[in-house]
């Protein structure tokens, strides 16, 4: 008889076990996995120096690989002396902890940085040193995450009405869009003529090696239309070059995800998230230097399960608007997505008080009870994910609130009204849609709604 091949899941857990083994010689054990879902043990020897031939890495290396074939990583286990970089596996935010030190025991941790979404699980941390670094205010309360799990749920154009909304009520609002692998809202808010030199993916590649300064990265918007004395600024995800100049934007793409070492010896590494927040604080200090300060600033995300929609809404944004469409793939991926936080209830706790539910092309007609049918759905997908955590005590407030009705609750849907006017809406057509009677109609409960959610704009500096 045939023996059964080992899966991916019984090598990730027969991985796991061999890594709380080799823990108990004291020194911290990194069990990374790559893309392909290859397992390596990766230990700590700087304190206490492990040759490579030391007599114990021999069989553990033997019945690792053994054990784990065929998702055994190309070198099953390494020590940190043998790495080129080593702070870059054992002393970055990415890891998540197994088995914490104990007596003659190593901690165990899982770096996962290969794969997607790996920065749900991280917490936030700004890397400012910019131009307003010592504010009290945390940059990130000022953010706006806008993502949906599923595309095509009308997110740029809904990010579009909000700044504008924002805009007509006197605020400074700054659209950043990073949907790099499909731009969106950047083409809604400046035609070609009035797009930056330079865009999301030019800092990205630019600060990589240290050449981001005197980059253009941001423009007033041309295209939309808005009263008072708001402002809407764009960065777009590309710049528009200077007529007869190369600007290879695929070429670039494929290289902004990675996660650099250290600048110098002793500093600290710069994974991708670190790398992305830099980009977004250098859009929002050039909008200070060319204006003033944002006091929003919306994050137009990419959907899907993506490390862009990972970092934006886990580490970048004080509030995450969540887009739903009530039907079931929808809330399977979102249970998906957000079940990884339950593995770690400090940041699901934090998290949690951060996102709202938004019924994206809502239709109405006909039936009143659909909203209610979708609150529903919410609330249970909140319920067995965010609110579900082992360490939730007897003292924790209620998911439910008292009156289901109640329209503060994360699972309380913010519509957008679906008519079928909105079908044949070309945006690019017509500078003036926003105005329109029926766009107007479709989205004031969702811009109004947000608002509310929003800090008050910055006080003006006087002299």
């Amino acid at each position: 008889m045939t023996a059964e091949p080992t899966r991916f899941d019984e090598a990730w857990q027969t991985a796991l076990d061999h890594a709380v083994r080799a823990a108990k010689g004291g020194r911290d054990v990194v069990i990374a996995r790559d893309l392909l879902g290859r397992a390596s043990l990766l230990i700590d020897d700087r304190a206490d120096h492990l040759p490579a031939d030391a007599a114990e890495l021999a069989p553990l290396r033997d019945d690792f690989a053994a054990a784990t074939h065929p998702f055994t990583g190309l070198d099953p286990v390494q020590t940190a002396s043998g790495l080129f970089a080593p702070e870059l596996f054992f002393d970055v935010p990415e890891l998540t902890e197994v088995a914490p030190r104990a007596e003659a025991t190593g901690r165990v941790a899982v770096l996962e940085r290969t794969v997607v979404g790996a920065d749900w699980l991280q917490s936030t941390g700004p890397s400012d040193d910019t131009a307003y670094a010592q504010a009290e205010e945390p940059r990130q309360e000022r953010r706006v995450a806008l993502y949906g799990f599923k595309g095509g749920v009308g997110r740029s154009t809904a990010t579009t009405v909000l700044a504008r909304h924002l805009a007509d009520r006197g605020r400074c609002v700054l659209v950043v869009d990073l949907d790099l692998e499909s731009p969106g809202v950047s083409h809604l808010l400046a035609d070609p003529a009035g797009m930056p030199q330079h865009g999301i993916v030019d800092h990205l590649v630019e600060s990589a090696v240290d050449n981001a300064a005197g980059l253009e990265l941001v423009t007033r918007t041309s295209v939309l239309p808005y009263s008072g004395n708001g402002e809407v600024w764009l960065a777009p995800a590309a710049g528009q070059p200077l007529e007869n100049k190369p600007y290879d934007y695929l070429a670039k793409l494929n290289r902004i995800y990675s996660d650099l070492p250290a600048a110098a010896p002793g500093g600290a590494p710069r994974p991708f998230a670190v790398r992305l927040e830099d980009a977004i604080s250098a859009c929002e200090d050039q909008v200070a230097e060319l204006s003033r300060k944002p006091d929003i600033v919306l994050l137009d995300s990419r959907a899907g399960v993506h490390d862009i929609a990972a970092v934006v809404l886990t580490r970048l944004s004080g509030l995450a608007l969540l887009f739903a469409v009530d039907n079931p793939s929808t809330w399977e991926g979102y249970r998906m997505l957000l079940s990884e936080w339950q593995r770690r209830p400090d940041r699901a706790r934090e998290l949690r008080e951060q996102v709202r539910i938004v019924a994206a092309m809502f239709h109405s007609a006909g039936d009143i009870g659909r909203l209610s049918t979708l609150r529903k759905h919410a609330y249970e997908m909140f319920t067995e994910t965010l609110y579900n955590l082992p360490d939730d005590g007897d003292d924790a407030e209620p998911f439910l609130a008292p009156d289901w009705e109640e329209d503060d609750r994360p699972y309380a849907p913010i519509p957008i009204l679906f008519g079928n006017d909105l079908v044949g809406l070309d945006p690019l057509r017509s500078r003036a849609w926003p105005e329109l009677p029926f766009v107007e109609a479709a989205y004031r409960t969702f811009v109004t709604s947000v608002e509310r959610l929003l800090p008050p704009p910055h006080q003006e500096e006087t002299a």
